[in-house]
């Protein structure tokens, strides 16, 4: 397999902890691409991802994968253990609701806030191959959404060691990096936060955290 990654964006890090969880770093190569010089919208990497995306997990017969959810999930059918998506249907119903929020509400807010403020992302306000104008407004919407989602998170993790229950999974994944994607843009967890902090130091005493 090959997995097509970027070492400082966040999207493709879900799928290399998701890989870590899974054992699987030595037996995947990884192909670094630099999304600083924007190879991704070059004619060759649009040959392997016409969404001009990464990550990309390319199987042993060719067969590609697009998203963070398509990547992950083929890595947890074809390698089941150790579970990251739950065992019974209660679980696994509880860890994909859970995962969707810490994707729509942390991570994809987090993105809002930065694509459409940085100078950097000029016309690049979303990923893929057509450029979209910053809309400022959107990244002061985005603040506020991040905010809001380190209350829910926190009241979420109460009581609990992991954002599904008991066990570590792909919620968490999603989890940790919103919330270290947020931190990266200066958007501070609040110490308010003690659920948070708390399980945040945790998880990042995981191996997959430093991959």
């Amino acid at each position: 397999m090959k997995f097509y990654d970027c070492s400082t964006a966040p999207s493709p890090r879900q799928v290399r902890m998701f890989i870590a969880e899974k054992g699987l770093s030595d037996e995947i190569e990884t192909i670094e691409v630099n999304l600083r010089e924007a190879e991704q919208l070059g004619d060759a990497f649009r040959a392997i991802n016409p969404y001009c995306t990464v990550p990309v997990l390319e199987t042993d017969d060719g067969a590609r994968m697009f998203s963070t959810a398509g990547c992950c999930r083929y890595l947890e059918e074809a390698y089941p253990e150790p579970p990251l998506m739950g065992r019974t249907a209660a679980e696994k119903a509880v860890i994909a609701d859970l995962e969707w929020r810490m994707e729509i509400d942390g991570f994809l807010a987090v993105s809002e806030a930065l694509r459409n403020s940085a100078p950097g992302l000029k016309d690049r306000a979303l990923t893929g191959p057509d450029n979209y104008a910053q809309i400022p407004k959107l990244a002061a919407r985005g603040q506020q959404r991040v905010q809001r989602y380190f209350g829910t998170l926190d009241a979420i993790l109460e009581g609990r060691d992991y954002v599904a229950g008991e066990n570590f999974s792909i919620a968490d994944i999603t989890a940790f990096c919103a919330v270290s994607f947020a931190n990266r843009v200066k958007i501070e967890t609040p110490d308010t936060a003690v659920n948070v902090r708390r399980w945040f130091a945790a998880v990042s005493a995981r191996p997959s955290t430093t991959v």
